[in-house]
């Protein structure tokens, strides 16, 4: 929640212009809540299990004469990050119930009471201080979409695509500028690793022993991870290859797209008790999506990593546990 006191001019005329006064006679009530439908466009209503689209501003009174509490306000997030939601049957004290009153480019102002939020609040968890008994929380709504699911389903899907392919074609345009960065980098520090058919360098220091580790099997492992100008953004052991105090092997089943796809292409690359250093292109690693200051976007990355333990998944699956800095990304 927004937690600001803000004017009641800064609450915006494009969403709540035209309300008017609160007059009781003009209020439908719900379970827990009042409203109304302030712009009616007379199209086609919101219907249950639909996936709405919506913009949304609420606001808590505070002492007579002061400024209003802000808790949210949706307009502060741009499209395509605007919330939605499905529509359900009516629920005590839920804004979302107007839904099923609303079509698209319909606008709606909402008084739910606080005294049915507290007594939906389960027994043991804490009443928000703000929320004050007999008080009243005012929403104002604006539907920008509906869509059933299926369409809601289907748009996704193409919008996933359509990112799928703009993320290969970003990657087919880095790969190159990466890999002559690498034989640059290789060149300056007379290095000479291995390069694999997708673009990753490997070099090995210590060969291990048995065998590779297989797709679906639980690796362990110890990593120093730095960006190519030598700076530290996470790591489970030291330069000399300790385990860091307070720190585990980093487990998780290899194979499965559980880091990013050049982690668990150079892992798959050695066996137990292997040590090697992983030359990771940005393709292959966190492309154009930028990680925080400590890895901007189309960073190549460097892993010294020692493989501890191969073992078969245990039944039933576990949680792994995932690099802090290397969680899991959508493949590319």
């Amino acid at each position: 929640m927004i937690k600001k006191i803000l004017p009641i001019a800064l609450l915006g005329a494009a969403l709540i212009s035209n309300t008017g006064c609160k007059h009781e006679s003009e209020l439908k009530k719900l379970k827990g809540l009042e409203y109304k439908i302030v712009r009616d466009t007379k199209g086609k209503k919101a219907g249950i299990g639909d996936i709405v689209e919506f913009n949304v501003i609420a606001v808590m009174d505070t002492m007579a004469g002061q400024p209003l509490d802000t808790l949210g306000d949706s307009r502060k997030m741009p499209a395509p990050n605007h919330p939605v939601s499905r529509v359900d049957s009516d629920r005590a004290g839920d804004f979302k119930s107007v839904f099923s009153r609303m079509a698209v480019g319909d606008s709606a102002i909402v008084y739910i009471s606080v005294d049915t939020i507290i007594k939906s609040i389960p027994p043991g968890q804490k009443v928000p201080p703000f929320f004050k008994p007999g008080g009243k929380i005012t929403v104002y709504l604006s539907l920008i979409s509906d869509k059933t699911r299926e369409q809601y389903e289907m748009d996704m899907k193409s919008k996933q695509e359509e990112m799928q392919k703009k993320m290969q074609e970003d990657a087919a345009k880095q790969m190159p500028i990466d890999d002559k960065i690498l034989q640059d980098y290789f060149a300056k520090n007379n290095l000479k690793p291995t390069k694999t058919e997708s673009g990753l360098y490997y070099s090995v220091s210590k060969p291990g022993s048995g065998e590779n580790p297989k797709a679906g099997q639980m690796v362990s492992v110890k990593y120093l991870g730095k960006t190519l100008d030598g700076k530290q953004f996470d790591a489970n052991m030291d330069e000399k290859g300790n385990l860091v105090d307070g720190k585990e092997l980093l487990t998780f089943p290899i194979g499965e797209g559980r880091m990013i796809k050049g982690m668990d292409e150079g892992i798959m690359l050695l066996k137990k008790g292997a040590k090697a250093t992983i030359y990771i292109p940005s393709p292959l690693a966190y492309g154009s999506q930028a990680r925080g200051e400590a890895i901007p976007a189309n960073s190549i990355l460097i892993f010294d990593v020692e493989v501890a333990d191969i073992k078969d998944a245990p039944q039933g699956g576990g949680r792994p546990m995932q690099m802090p800095q290397q969680q899991q990304q959508q493949n590319q």
